[in-house]
């Protein structure tokens, strides 16, 4: 499947520089590339809108009067489709179900992601999905969520590689030649460009959306 890249929206917001957060790399003791980012305090988000947001990523969001792709909104820039490849048997979205995306890091058709990642974890203390290639579980990534006073404190991390034997034969080739240190940097770049867009559209959005459900239901109990 070829992957195009779409065109940038049009929508204006300063995205958050990479100085904005801690973050680095580092190669665990059995090869493994693991990127961690500590991001800044994400202002008016909580935890509950993030649970919400990683099962509703699919649909629209309005922006100054104008319905826009909510994935693509995410980075207007980077982000190209996403769809739920597989749910959970009553429709939802949750712990199985998988995502099926394609993002062009820093805008770089070099660093294209085209990847189903199942979701293994999702509540309000964190997320984690984990990427596979033909089959092959070949990276993990781990969030973390902690309310705070302004908003939610939001760390996470990317480790690319096989554990045990596997990486041991693997984890140089793919260091070499899938995900070496420069896709990292692009990945970090990204992921703090996208999670600080969160404080532009996520609390409205959440807002909107669940107040159509309380208006749907009360319909539904009259």
């Amino acid at each position: 499947m070829k992957i195009e890249r779409p065109k940038p929206l049009k929508i204006n917001w300063l995205c958050k520089p990479v100085n904005s957060a801690k973050s680095g790399m580092e190669t665990l003791p059995d090869g493994r590339l693991r990127c961690w980012i500590e991001h800044e305090i994400i202002r008016g988000v909580t935890p509950k809108m993030l649970v919400w947001w990683f099962s509703h990523l699919e649909g629209e969001v309005e922006i100054e009067g104008k319905n826009y792709n909510r994935y693509r909104v995410w980075h207007p820039e980077d982000h190209v489709f996403l769809e739920y490849s597989k749910r959970n048997e009553n429709g939802t979205v949750g712990v199985g179900s998988v995502i099926h995306l394609a993002e062009m890091l820093n805008a770089n058709p070099k660093y294209l992601v085209h990847i189903y990642t199942e979701i293994k974890k999702l509540d309000e203390t964190g997320y984690i999905h984990q990427p596979s290639m033909h089959g092959l579980k070949i990276a993990q990534m781990d969030y973390e969520f902690a309310e705070v006073n302004d908003g939610t404190l939001y760390k996470n991390s990317l480790t690319i590689g096989f554990k045990g034997f596997l990486g041991k034969i693997f984890n140089p080739m793919i260091k070499k030649f899938i995900f070496d240190h420069e896709r990292g940097k692009a990945w970090i770049r990204h992921n703090i460009e996208e999670v600080g867009n969160f404080e532009f559209f996520l609390p409205k959005l959440y807002e909107t959306e669940n107040s159509k459900q309380k208006s749907l239901l009360n319909y539904a109990l009259a």
